[in-house]
């Protein structure tokens, strides 16, 4: 990163020594201690007025909780940065994965794919579903979403447009609504690939991958707990939440490898949260799918997810020089590691 502000190298990766590659260094658990109690901390503390009220995902707040409790990983990871490790300036940004962007072409085209490819994996899940049985369709009328539209409006009146229209348009804002919700998966983004997934890499790709997979699943439990995503209030509904990411946070994880920074998979977890609720628009009135089936959080999903992964790794995109490899060392060695705590 040219012009460095902070006290050590730029694009160096949280735990390594100046100028070393992933894996040289051990990993410093402080700081990783610290930025996962502190995000776990913060994410009960927000969605807590759920629990309160009594109402759980039916509190009026949900809409606005869920969106803020997705920041809490990130501001956990600042504090750590800025805090505990005592970096400084523009080396914030190369710390949280958020910098340098080189090579520019690279991180856009990764960028793209995440985004369109990861937007492809609700949609895909539903025909697969519903081709072997699980889930029937409405392809006509989309009955089960003219349902849904009718709910909502007042007793004695339609909803003003047709429902094939409505479809139209929803399929249409499908990518640019995914797109914009970049602005709230940066948030999980910096805390677990770039912040955790970062400080984790001396143990090795695969168990930083892994490690910190797990531990982002866990800390969705304030709202698994609700019900959310899978329906269910017990420790089963974390531990699918958990493997769930595991398998999305690997292939999450080697976007950030690739790219050497976030921004990929700031947009593959965009489009995977702006396409989830796909099903909605193509179910049968009627239906009452599994999640476990039809949702791309289920079994389905975590199929075809594992097999990009393994396609990329019998390619040998999990090992070799990656381009976070690269970026580190590329960066000027300017004093002590300022990621120490």
């Amino acid at each position: 990163m040219p012009g460095g502000g902070g006290p050590g190298p730029s694009g160096a990766v949280p735990g390594s020594a100046s100028g070393t590659a992933p894996g040289a260094a051990r990993v410093r658990w402080l700081p990783i201690v610290v930025f996962y109690v502190l995000a776990c901390a913060l994410a009960w503390l927000v969605i807590s007025p759920l629990w309160i009220s009594g109402k759980g995902l039916q509190n009026p707040l949900m809409g606005v909780l869920s969106p803020l409790m997705m920041y809490t990983p990130a501001v956990a990871a600042l504090f750590v940065v800025m805090v505990v490790q005592r970096v400084r300036g523009r080396a914030v940004l190369a710390s949280l994965g958020m910098w340098p962007i080189r090579p520019l072409k690279r991180t856009l085209l990764l960028a793209l794919a995440a985004l369109v490819g990861t937007a492809l994996l609700p949609i895909v899940v539903t025909f697969i579903a519903a081709g072997l049985g699980l889930v029937r369709l409405d392809l006509v009328n989309f009955s089960g979403f003219a349902q849904v539209l009718q709910s909502q409006m007042p007793a004695g009146q339609t909803y003003p447009l047709s429902v094939r229209t409505t479809v139209i348009v929803q399929l249409v804002m499908l990518l640019p609504a995914s797109a914009t919700n970049a602005m709230f998966t940066v948030g999980e983004e910096i805390g677990w690939r770039g912040f955790l997934m970062s400080s984790l890499r001396p143990l090795g790709t695969w168990p930083a991958l892994v490690i910190s997979g797990a531990m982002w699943g866990l800390w969705h439990a304030p709202l698994i707990l609700l019900g959310y995503d899978f329906g269910r209030r017990d420790a089963l509904g974390v531990l699918l939440m958990i493997v769930s990411c595991v398998i999305l946070g690997t292939l999450f994880g080697w976007l950030r490898i690739r790219s050497g920074n976030i921004w990929p998979s700031v947009f593959g977890h965009a489009a995977l949260n702006g396409t989830a609720g796909f099903l909605g628009l193509v179910v049968a009135a009627g239906e009452s799918p599994s999640v476990l089936a039809t949702s791309p959080l289920g079994w389905i999903g975590w199929t075809l997810v594992a097999l990009v992964v393994v396609v990329l790794a019998l390619a040998g995109q999990f090992r070799g020089k990656d381009q976070w490899a690269v970026n580190v060392a590329k960066a000027p060695a300017v004093g002590p590691s300022p990621f120490q705590p």
